[in-house]
């Protein structure tokens, strides 16, 4: 390998790295069990019966005309005790006079599900017929399911957490340990201190990439509908951002619990906010722009699009331009502000 400063603290940097079996996990071994854990969990499944609760023989004869409920005939008494224990997710019981009386939570998404199927197995029972005759058309293909949804999350969630926690320690443990200062007493250019955690991130990233999409694809048949050139060109720029991000969060900490804490709060919100697990589109409007502005959510988005609707780069414009924004930022303040001794 070359004698250059900058490619010999690369290979440092690489080799300390896969001295430490915890960080391999991590980085490695740890996304392939969240992604197989929650693509088990999450994995399409045929809908679910649904328990409702009915006080009357006749309530429940016309209730069982629907398939997807699974009536309970009980008296008054304990048909309300089942609704209030969560054990029936709706009781049916007769109104005044032919009405129909429908207790739930509305706020419980069940609820009111088994409302809507219940009220139309009655409808239906005294006498309504469907205008219309409809018919469903399922959609069960690769690029329409939470696992296809949530692989660009946890790829995007892993470059952001193996950058930002690999370089934040390292740097800290370096100055606690006198490394850094012992570095400027030679003629290396001090960037080069710097460039080195990134390059090494570049190393590690063709693998961490490839461990997380090819168990994504061999196991759960997700889809890479857009170029790889692209995929891997979105990778490299958001494991920089990241990287950069790492360096300013580490530029001044002068103890591992510092930097920890600083770390977990930026980290933190972005998990939060940035559609890993679930879409951002949840949270109000008026947040919306500020979630746009982060890269862990340009990155997810971007990776998504390529992945599940074949965006092309022209397409992923916006997300690589924020991107890029954190990187340029966040390198040239860490370098003002980065602490050597």
């Amino acid at each position: 390998m070359s004698d250059h400063p900058l490619a010999q603290l690369t290979l440092v940097r690489f080799r300390e790295f896969v001295r430490e079996p915890e960080a391999i996990f991590w980085v490695f071994i740890f996304p392939i069990l969240l992604a197989g854990g929650l693509g088990i969990a999450f994995r399409n499944r045929p809908a679910d019966v649904l328990k409702i609760a009915a006080v009357t023989p006749q309530l429940a004869q016309s209730l069982r005309a629907e398939k997807l409920l699974d009536v309970q005939e009980l008296p008054a008494s304990s048909a309300a005790e089942a609704l209030r224990n969560g054990k029936v997710a709706l009781l049916v019981e007769p109104g005044s006079g032919a009405a129909v009386l429908y207790r739930y939570d509305d706020t419980n998404p069940e609820a009111r599900t088994a409302r809507i199927l219940a009220d139309r197995a009655i409808q239906r029972a005294a006498g309504r017929a469907d205008p219309i005759v409809s018919s469903d058309r399922l959609l069960r293909e690769p690029g329409s399911r939470y696992i296809d949804f949530l692989i660009p999350g946890l790829l995007g969630m892993n470059l952001m957490g193996s950058a930002i926690w690999g370089l934040g320690f390292a740097i800290v443990d370096a100055r606690r340990k006198k490394l850094i200062k012992r570095l400027v007493a030679t003629p290396m250019p001090r960037h080069y201190y710097l460039l080195a955690f990134v390059f090494s991130r570049l190393v590690l990233l063709v693998v961490e990439v490839a461990v997380v999409l090819g168990f994504g694809y061999l196991v759960f048949d997700v889809p890479v509908r857009g170029s790889l050139a692209g995929l891997v060109l979105l990778c490299v720029l958001g494991s920089l951002s990241f990287s950069a991000l790492g360096l300013l969060i580490a530029s001044r900490a002068r103890t591992i619990e510092a930097v920890s804490g600083l770390m977990n709060s930026i980290m933190m919100p972005m998990w939060i906010m940035s559609g890993v697990f679930f879409s951002a589109q949840r949270f109000p409007d008026v947040v919306q722009p500020l979630i746009k502005a982060l890269p862990l959510t340009a990155v997810i988005d971007a990776l998504r699009a390529n992945m599940l609707q074949g965006a092309g780069l022209a397409q992923l414009a916006p997300q690589m331009g924020v991107l890029a924004t954190w990187l340029l930022v966040c390198f040239v303040v860490a370098l003002k502000l980065f602490r050597w001794r």
